[in-house]
């Protein structure tokens, strides 16, 4: 658009025209004034004279509806370019906000873990096995599980069907007979003639159920997650070095799951052996951090555990109570 001076010095005055264009302002006013104050006059002719004419472009937010869930509301162009540099700015200021708390509450939930303990193997929390009782001398308490020796004399040997390559190794387990209870814990393997189902009690475990007189009892047997202030503790196998390492967890309330090591910027599962061990062949995370996950599916990460083949060393963390 021109400016006025521009105007002025390209055409001049011109009195009668200005004259002319006063008058009919005047008598537009006289028209209006008479109308609005005519008797039912007023609002309904001002906002009749509100509308937009057909095909004009009109701005601004609706009043009603709710924009979808599956898009955020855009602008139109029309309303972004004539809005200023200022209020243009602070729209894309919110908009990021907006998409930054999102983003935040995606990643900040924490992760689920399974209360039926879903990692779990052929002994599964909530369920009631039945089978028999043996005994057996254990002598310095040492196992299949490669614990060492112990003075915890409340000890049992697990059949190799629910041994299953170590995974019952460390398990708590309730065992019931003759309306007389016990808790012991699977420190050992019991192989053939052992069935499913069968545990191979310390003798001093199996005395509190029954005479050693009688051999051989029926008993029902479930897992447990017992009320402990142990720690969990990690120990590497005689041998181990940044080459070549085995890794085993001692002391952890619920039975383990998986045992893997942080290489590279991720984690790398261990292979477990029936001696319960985690081995790393090629020393890949040897030293480095470890990750414990029990059968619910919690994870435990410790950091700080050095290469000292068969010291044990305490993390001082342990899975919760189930």
């Amino acid at each position: 658009m021109t400016t006025p001076s521009h105007r002025r010095r390209s055409r001049p005055r011109r009195p009668t025209a200005l004259v002319s264009a006063v008058a009919v302002t005047a008598v537009a006013l006289v028209v209006s004034l008479a109308v609005a104050f005519r008797p039912g006059g007023g609002t309904a002719d001002v906002r009749e004279a509100a509308k937009p004419v057909a095909g004009t472009r009109v701005s601004g937010s609706p009043t009603s509806g709710a924009p979808s869930a599956s898009a955020s509301p855009k602008p139109s162009a029309s309303a972004t370019n004539s809005a200023s540099p200022t209020a243009r700015a602070s729209a894309s200021r919110s908009a990021a906000a907006a998409a930054s708390a999102r983003a935040k509450a995606t990643t900040a939930a924490p992760p689920k873990t399974s209360a039926t303990g879903s990692l779990a193997g052929r002994i599964r929390p909530g369920t009631t096995y039945t089978g028999v009782a043996t005994s057996y001398d254990i002598g310095n308490g040492d196992g299949a599980c490669s614990y060492g020796p112990t003075s915890d004399v409340m000890t049992a040997a697990m059949n190799t069907a629910d041994y299953e390559t170590s995974k019952a190794c460390g398990a708590f387990v309730a065992v019931h007979a003759g309306g007389k209870s016990i808790t012991v814990r699977i420190t050992n393997e019991c192989p053939a003639p052992c069935q499913a189902g069968q545990l191979d009690l310390s003798q001093q475990a199996f005395a509190k159920l029954a005479p050693l007189s009688a051999g051989r009892i029926q008993i029902t047997w479930n897992l447990l997650s017992p009320d402990t202030s142990d720690k969990i503790s990690i120990r590497y196998k005689t041998g181990s070095s940044q080459y070549w390492c085995g890794v085993q967890a001692i002391g952890h309330r619920n039975p383990l799951a998986r045992l893997e090591v942080r290489a590279g910027g991720s984690w790398v599962r261990l292979a477990r052996t029936e001696y319960n061990y985690f081995l790393s062949e090629s020393g890949t995370g040897c030293g480095g951090a470890i990750r414990l996950t029990d059968i619910y599916g919690e994870q435990l990460t410790v950091e700080g555990i050095a290469v000292k083949p068969d010291a044990v060393q305490s993390t001082g963390v342990q899975f919760a109570r189930r």
